[in-house]
C-alpha cells in the first residue's frame, strides 16, 4: 500500500498534467486517511481554487494554518489563496500574521 507521501507524489503529477480534479481524488482520499497530512491540505488548496471550488481551497489553507500554526508559509498560502479567491480582507489578515511571524513590520 503507497505511503502518504508517494500518493501525495501521485497527485502532484496529476495536477502537473493539468487533471485538476484527479490530483483532488487522490489528495482528498490522503486527507482521508491521514488528516494530518499538512502538504496535501497544502495542494488541495491549490487544486481546489482551480477547480473553481473557493470556499474549499480556502477551508483546506485554513487546516494548514491549523496544522502548522508556526510556518510563516502557512499564513502566506493563506493570505494567496484567500487573495485569488476573492476574499481580500481574510487575504490581508493572512498577509499581515506572516509578516509578523516573518519578522516583518
Amino acid at each position: 500500500m503507497p505511503t502518504p507521501d508517494e500518493l501525495y507524489d501521485d497527485a502532484n503529477r496529476l495536477k502537473d498534467q493539468g487533471d485538476f480534479a484527479g490530483a483532488a481524488a487522490t489528495l482528498l482520499g490522503i486527507v482521508a486517511e491521514t488528516p494530518t497530512h499538512s502538504l496535501s491540505h497544502s495542494a488541495l488548496a491549490v487544486v481546489m481554487h482551480k477547480l473553481g471550488k473557493f470556499d474549499e481551497a480556502i477551508a483546506h489553507a485554513k487546516k494548514v494554518v491549523e496544522l502548522e500554526p508556526n510556518d510563516p508559509f502557512s499564513f502566506a498560502q493563506l493570505s494567496v489563496i484567500c487573495q485569488r479567491c476573492g476574499r481580500i480582507a481574510e487575504a490581508e489578515d493572512a498577509l499581515a500574521r506572516n509578516k509578523m511571524m516573518s519578522g516583518g513590520h
